[in-house]
């Protein structure tokens, strides 16, 4: 197996990082990570402990991963993205002593096949980003998106449609840019078949 790690990454031994992966400056991947084939992980990204990266995937600098995520293949996330994973944050137990590990819940998002996180986004515990979702710069996620579903804001809503091209859907949910339709599906929407 053959991949790049920069000279001041942290990388544990513990973790598994596959074949044709990149890791750059200052990034830190935590034992028990699983980065897949062909990813980036940018400068000074955190892949937390345990945490899943899918094959072909960009994790853009400074973005924290933290423990409970996964992300399936050819998932994108711009800089600066933080996923939470504990709906209960506090320091220190009611009777002032430090928390522990054993202290907290731990409970990560997951990041379906294909879907774009933008810049300075929050994900908040425990949702699911839909396959193709785009996530607008700036979102604060506080439930899942459907598939193909544009989400913006704080907290983001909906605000339409987006192509596996990443462009927008009209209203016929066509792609005006390369031509691809789709219908509604249970997760959201569903990739027409030529000819449909």
């Amino acid at each position: 197996m053959t991949f790049r790690v920069h000279p001041t990454a942290e990388v544990s031994d513990r973790a598994t990082i596959g074949d044709g992966a990149s890791i750059w400056h200052q990034a830190q991947v935590r034992e028990r990570a699983d980065v897949g084939p062909g990813c980036i992980i940018g400068k000074g990204a955190y892949i937390g402990a345990d945490v899943k990266v899918g094959a072909n995937c960009k994790v853009q600098n400074y973005s924290c991963v933290y423990e409970g995520t996964t992300l399936e293949d050819g998932v994108f996330v711009g800089p600066e993205v933080v996923f939470t994973n504990d709906r209960y944050p506090r320091a220190i137990n009611p009777d002032g002593s430090l928390k522990s590990a054993d202290d907290w819940h731990c409970e990560g998002a997951h990041v379906r096949f294909g879907a774009a996180v933008g810049s300075r986004t929050v994900v908040l515990p425990g949702v699911t980003i839909g396959r193709w979702a785009l996530i607008a710069a700036g979102s604060v996620v506080t439930k899942d998106v459907p598939d193909h579903g544009i989400v913006a804001g704080n907290p983001a809503r909906t605000m339409g449609w987006v192509c596996v091209c990443a462009r927008r859907l009209n209203e016929s949910l066509a792609c005006p840019e390369c031509g691809r339709a789709y219908a509604q599906a249970d997760s959201g929407l569903a990739l027409l078949e030529a000819g449909s």
